[in-house]
C-alpha cells in the first residue's frame, strides 16, 4: 500500500469540483462542491446519531435505499437543519445537482454544513450549481469548499493491489468542532474504484468507523449533520469481491488507512488547538475497556486544559479512567507522556513518580502528544486521538452564528 495524492480523485473516474454560490457572505470563500462518478457506483454510509437530524440526512438515506449513488453535492455555510422547509430545500439541492450533471436526483448524496435553525438559501445553490467545473484533479477545491471552523484541507489517498490489479482510494473530510465519538463525528466523502458487493462495503465501512471515526473526540458534541460515505465505482476492473475473502481483507485494510489518516488530521484540527493527543491504552484485557477507557481520557476537559498548559498532571488520566464505568487494576496502572522530545514516565502501578519537570514540560510542549497508559493486564491495544482545549476554543465558538 502507497499514500498517493489526489484525495477523491485519485480513484478512477472520478472528478470534482466547487464554487461560491453566495450561502456564506465572503466572496472569497467556496460555499458549494460537487464529487462525481463517470458511472453509477454501489454507496455505501454512516450518519450521526444524534437523535436530532439534519433534512438531507433523511433525503441520502432514501436515496441510498438501493446502495446506488452517482454524485455527492455538499453546501457549507448552513446545516439545513430544524430550518424552515428543510426537507424541500435539500430535495431541491440534489435535484439542481442531478439536473446539472444529466442524472437521476435519486443518485444524488446530499449534505450540508454550518449553521443550525437557518433556512438554506435554495435559490443561491440552484443558481449557482453550473458555475461548478468537474476537474479530474479538483479533489482540493471540494475539500476547501466544505470546511467551517476547520483551518486546513483534509484529503488522503492510497493505492494498492488486488489480484496484482493497482486500485486507488481517496477521500476529503471537513470537522474541527462538534466532534465525538458517536458515528463518523464530521462529513467525511470517500471514493474507491474497487468493484465489490455493496453490503460488504456497507460492512467494511462501518467496522472501520468503529476504529477510526469513532476513536476522535475535540469536544464531547456530536452534530445533526454527520455523515461518511464511501463510493464504488469498479473502474479498477478487478474481480468483484462477494466475499470476505483476501481481496476483501486488502480492500478493508485500504480503507482504514485512509479513514485513520482523516481522523488524525480532524483531531489534529480542532477547533482552537494547539497540539495533537493521541491516548494508547495497551496491555488491556478487552479492545472494549481498552477503549472506553481511552475515551474517557481523550473527552476530559481538565485533562485537555492540562495539555494545553503543558503540564503533566497526570492525576487528571487516571480521574478520567476512574470515571468511565470501566473495571480496572489501578496497582497495575503505569502512565507515560511522549513525543518527538522523548519519553517520561510519571506513574508506576497507580502511583506517582519522581520526574523532571522541565522534561515533562518539553514533552509535553510538542505539537504531537501521546499519551501512553499501560493496564499490566492482557495484550489489547487502543488509540484514540483528540487535542488541547485552549482559550481559541470559546473565541471560535462564542460568536460562531453571528
Amino acid at each position: 500500500m502507497q499514500l498517493i495524492k489526489g484525495g477523491v480523485c485519485a480513484p478512477r473516474g472520478f472528478m470534482a469540483g466547487a464554487c461560491h454560490c453566495g450561502i456564506r457572505k465572503s466572496q472569497s470563500k467556496s460555499d458549494l462542491a460537487i464529487i462525481y462518478s463517470k458511472t453509477k457506483a454501489k454507496t455505501a454510509a454512516v450518519y450521526t446519531t444524534n437523535r436530532v437530524k439534519a433534512d438531507c440526512i433523511f433525503v441520502t438515506k432514501e436515496h441510498l435505499e438501493d446502495h446506488q449513488a452517482q454524485a455527492i453535492i455538499c453546501n457549507s455555510g448552513n446545516a439545513n437543519a430544524c430550518a424552515p422547509y428543510g426537507r424541500e430545500n435539500a430535495e431541491r439541492e440534489a435535484l439542481a445537482c442531478a439536473q446539472y450533471l444529466g442524472i437521476a436526483s435519486e443518485d444524488v448524496i446530499v449534505a450540508s454544513t454550518g449553521v443550525i435553525g437557518q433556512e438554506l438559501a435554495i435559490q443561491c445553490i440552484e443558481q449557482g450549481v453550473s458555475k461548478i467545473e468537474l476537474q479530474e484533479d479538483g479533489s482540493n477545491l471540494a475539500a476547501q469548499a466544505i470546511m467551517t471552523t476547520d483551518t486546513r484541507s483534509k484529503d488522503c489517498a492510497v493505492r494498492f493491489e488486488i489480484d496484482g490489479i493497482p486500485c486507488h482510494i481517496g477521500g476529503i473530510c471537513k470537522g474541527s468542532g462538534m466532534i465525538h465519538p458517536n458515528m463518523g463525528t464530521m462529513l467525511a466523502f470517500i471514493t474507491c474504484d474497487v468493484s465489490i458487493d455493496a453490503h460488504l462495503l456497507q460492512k467494511a465501512l462501518v467496522e472501520n468507523t468503529k476504529r477510526t471515526f469513532n476513536r476522535v473526540t475535540v469536544d464531547g458534541d456530536t452534530s445533526t449533520n454527520d455523515m461518511c460515505v464511501v463510493m464504488a465505482n469498479g473502474m479498477a476492473r478487478n474481480k468483484p469481491i462477494v466475499s470476505e475473502d483476501e481481496a476483501y481483507v486488502a480492500f478493508k485494510e485500504a480503507l482504514k488507512t485512509v479513514m485513520e489518516n482523516l481522523a488524525i488530521q480532524i483531531a489534529s484540527d480542532g477547533e482552537g488547538a494547539s497540539r495533537l493527543l493521541s491516548v494508547t491504552v495497551y496491555e488491556a484485557e478487552t479492545e472494549a475497556q481498552a477503549e472506553s477507557l481511552a475515551k474517557s481520557i481523550c473527552s476530559s476537559s481538565l485533562f485537555k486544559a492540562a495539555m494545553f498548559g503543558s503540564d503533566a498532571n497526570w492525576g487528571r488520566v487516571l480521574c478520567a479512567m476512574g470515571y468511565s464505568g470501566v473495571d480496572f487494576d489501578i496497582s497495575k496502572v503505569d502512565i507515560s507522556f511522549a513525543s518527538q522530545y522523548g519519553k517520561i514516565q510519571v506513574c508506576s502501578q497507580g502511583r506517582g513518580l519522581d520526574f523532571d519537570e522541565k522534561m515533562a514540560k518539553k514533552v509535553l510542549s510538542a505539537d504531537a502528544v501521546q499519551v501512553l497508559v499501560s493496564l499490566g493486564q492482557k495484550d489489547q491495544v487502543v488509540t484514540c486521538w483528540g487535542c488541547d482545549l485552549t482559550y481559541d476554543y470559546v473565541k471560535i465558538n462564542g460568536d460562531y452564528r453571528t
